[in-house]
Order: structure tokens, then C-alpha cells, then sequence
């Protein structure tokens, strides 16, 4: 096809956001055009989810995300569900699936959603471009009709309406890049300061050296942190009650990728390793060691380890008692510990504190939190406040989803919100 010159809508990005964009301005008649550098759509849907693509997720709400401002969502996730996804997923009749938690996932592959959004745009008589770079972006002349002028590789391009869908700095192999906060901050927009989400968390050196030779062993927790924005918002903190996973540099697996998002450089984790135990009040009512307190039971480190197997690995309950043993000389040696050491004991369990030292960066990050600053957007269209026809969405916007299909869903949502009003 020969190089298109003058749309009424410019897209930059074909992911997620990008392309469901295309579809709804398409739809209404919209001259369309998506630029993507890559040679090819969708990158990050088809090694999402495994290679199946966790689409959505049905709970999706918008207390599931984390932003400055966590009232900007709302609208989107209210005008586009993933009641609404689905449609559009059984329409193209593609077979998808629950897991846990209210995730959706394809039955075949990944590759099933990028073709319907594909065929989508194709049906609106949207184009996708590829292998495009963008040189230059700049505004016209107030009298200009086509608001903004794109140099590119393949030639200039002129568009009424201009959409960022550049995606974040997660994943860099993929092609990432800061494209997006630069275009943002070049038209006046704040950007919140980016940072990994979603990602593995860094042990210290003494927790490499006591933990870390159990790498690939995993257990159920609840993660917490006294987050920033917790605290700010006078709100509980988030807890994830998810796998917890050791890896060869610290910690990883859902709950833990959960908790990273909202976790800040100094600040520490607490893991409750018994979520399926109260912590009991009452030192005479011991939960996980409860069995200790029987008549002619053994109440020495070894026996505390034989209780802890029954909800953690067998290698992490000895190591546990190896570490405490080493911190508290006396108890290794005792026979009989006492209610009050076996009560400290289990309330450790319950709040295993770490203070990581880092997360393993955007390299094997699955998202950006951080971005544009919402509040140089209107949450209805996505549109700038600062620079008519300009638009922001998908996960260079200031919105963070929790790990399951939220992010997806917030990619679909911004898109649909900007691609009816541009």
C-alpha cells in the first residue's frame, strides 16, 4: 500500500491500547492509521499469559489500580467492561477459560486476540503500519485543520488527532522505549515518576546467602507493605494473598509481583506464612503450634519444624529453624521451649519482615507504574487538558493494574475511551 500522508486520527503503538483505539475511530468513519516500530503488532499480547493471553479479568474494578489519582479510571472501566471484551471475544467464537481469581485466559493462544483485534481493524478500515519510526512530532499552524505534523521513516504524515499508545519501559528486548514521557513532557505534560511493577524483589546479601539456595521453592502467603500511597489515601494496605516464590536473587510469584507495585526503596515486605491461621492472642491458644502444648509432646526446635510442614515446604520449615536456632543459641539447645518463645515464634510466621534491596528493573518487569500525570487528562476521553486532539492511553498513562488481566483490561477501556472521541 502506498505511504498514507493526511488522517484524521494517528495512532502511535500497536499493542493493546493502540489497536482497540483503531477499532472504535474506525467504526465511526475516522481515516485511521496505527504506526508501530516493531515489524510486527502486538508484541506484548502474544507472550503474555504464558503465550495463552490473560485477556481480562472479570473482578476488574477500579480499586485494582494504583494511580495519583485513584479516582481516574472509573470512567473507562465503567463505559467498557470485560463483560464488553468477552463479547467481543465470543463474537470471533474464540474458546477461552477462568483460572484463579476471575482471570480469563485463551484456550489456544495469544494469537487468537491479536487477530480479532487485527480483523477488527481491518473491518473498520483502520491501518497498521509497521516498521515505522518516528523522527519528529510537532503542532501545525492554529489555522491548520490536521492539528499535529509526523516525520517519520516512511515519509510525513499530518492528523487531526494524535494518540500516544507507546506502552511503558517494561521489557526493553521487546522494543521499549520512553517515546511516550518524552512526546509528553515535549506538549507540557507531568509525568509521575516511572518506576518497575509487577516485578521480582531483590533479597539483601545476608538473605541471598540464608535463603536463596532454595531457589524454585514456593508457598502460599499474604504480602503487605505500608505503602506510600496507602498512607496517603488514610487507606489499609494492600495485602495479596497469592504463591510466594524463591528465586536465585530473592523473591517472586504473584503475591509477590502484586506487593512490588506498591512497594518503595527502603520500605519493608511483611509475609504472613500462615494464611490460613489466625494469630491467637492467647499464648495458650497457639495456632500452627498448637500440637506442641499437648501432654508429653516435644517442644524443641525440631518439633516446631515438624509443625511448620504442615503449611510450608519441608526444606524452607528446616531452614527456618536453622536460622532461628543461629539468632537464638538457647532455643537450639532447649528441650522444652517455653509458651512465651513458642507465641514469638508463631507471630514471626505471621510477619515475616524484609527489607529487599531493589526489584530485578524493567528488564523482567511485566509493567510501568507511573507515567503521564492523570491530572493533565480528562477521564472521560483520555484527551490532554493541555493540547487539544492530543490523547494518552494504555500503560503510558499514570493507571497501574494489578498482575491477572487488569492492565489488559485498562488498555482496552483507554482505547475504547479515546477512539469514540477523537
Amino acid at each position: 500500500m502506498p505511504p498514507v500522508s493526511e488522517v484524521d486520527i494517528l495512532i502511535l503503538g500497536a499493542g493493546a491500547a493502540g489497536l482497540m483505539c483503531a477499532i472504535q475511530a474506525g467504526r465511526r468513519g475516522r481515516r485511521t492509521l496505527v504506526l508501530e516500530l516493531a515489524d510486527r503488532p502486538g508484541k506484548k499480547i502474544l507472550i503474555s499469559g504464558g503465550g495463552r493471553c490473560n485477556f481480562t479479568n472479570i473482578n476488574a474494578a477500579p480499586e485494582n489500580f494504583l494511580s495519583a489519582n485513584p479516582h481516574f479510571a472509573k470512567s473507562a472501566l465503567a463505559r467498557f467492561t470485560p463483560q464488553d471484551f468477552l463479547a467481543l471475544v465470543e463474537k470471533h467464537r474464540i474458546p477461552w477459560h477462568e483460572k484463579t481469581l476471575g482471570q480469563l485466559f485463551c484456550d489456544r493462544s495469544a494469537h487468537d486476540i491479536l487477530n480479532m483485534l487485527l480483523a477488527e481493524c481491518a473491518g473498520a478500515s483502520a491501518r497498521v503500519q509497521l516498521a515505522t519510526r518516528i523522527l519528529r512530532v510537532t503542532q501545525t499552524s492554529p489555522a491548520s485543520a490536521a492539528r499535529f505534523h509526523v516525520e517519520t521513516s516512511a515519509g510525513p504524515i499530518t492528523a487531526t488527532s494524535l494518540v500516544v499508545a507507546t506502552g511503558g519501559l517494561s521489557i526493553p528486548k521487546m522494543g521499549a522505549t520512553s517515546f511516550g514521557y518524552d512526546l509528553a513532557e515535549q506538549f507540557g505534560h507531568p509525568i509521575v515518576p516511572t518506576r518497575p511493577g509487577l516485578v521480582p524483589l531483590v533479597f539483601n546479601a545476608q538473605d541471598q546467602s540464608d535463603w536463596c539456595d532454595l531457589a524454585g521453592i514456593s508457598a502460599e502467603v499474604v504480602a503487605s507493605t505500608a505503602a506510600l500511597q496507602a498512607r496517603k489515601n488514610k487507606a489499609a494496605p494492600p495485602a495479596f494473598r497469592e504463591k510466594m516464590l524463591i528465586t536465585h536473587r530473592g523473591l517472586s510469584g504473584p503475591a509477590i509481583l502484586q506487593i512490588s507495585s506498591y512497594w518503595r526503596p527502603g520500605e519493608p515486605i511483611s509475609l504472613n506464612l500462615a494464611p490460613g491461621f489466625k494469630l491467637p492472642t492467647d499464648p495458650a491458644t497457639l495456632g500452627i503450634f498448637a500440637p506442641l502444648l499437648q501432654p508429653n509432646a516435644r517442644r524443641d526446635l525440631a518439633a516446631t519444624a515438624q509443625a511448620l510442614r504442615s503449611i510450608v515446604p519441608g526444606r524452607f520449615a528446616d531452614r527456618w529453624r536453622t536460622l532461628h536456632a543461629r539468632a537464638h543459641p538457647a532455643d537450639a539447645q532447649s528441650r522444652a521451649l517455653s509458651n512465651t518463645t513458642l507465641a514469638e515464634f508463631e507471630r514471626r510466621l505471621h510477619a515475616w519482615r524484609i527489607v529487599p534491596v531493589g526489584t530485578e528493573g524493567y528488564a523482567k518487569a511485566e509493567v510501568t507504574a507511573g507515567g503521564v500525570d492523570t491530572n493533565s487528562l480528562d477521564a472521560r476521553t483520555m484527551q490532554s487538558r493541555i493540547v487539544p486532539g492530543l490523547y494518552f492511553i494504555g500503560e503510558v498513562v499514570d493507571v497501574t493494574g494489578w498482575l491477572g488481566g487488569y492492565n489488559f483490561q485498562w488498555a482496552w477501556a483507554s482505547g475504547v475511551a479515546a477512539g469514540q472521541s477523537a
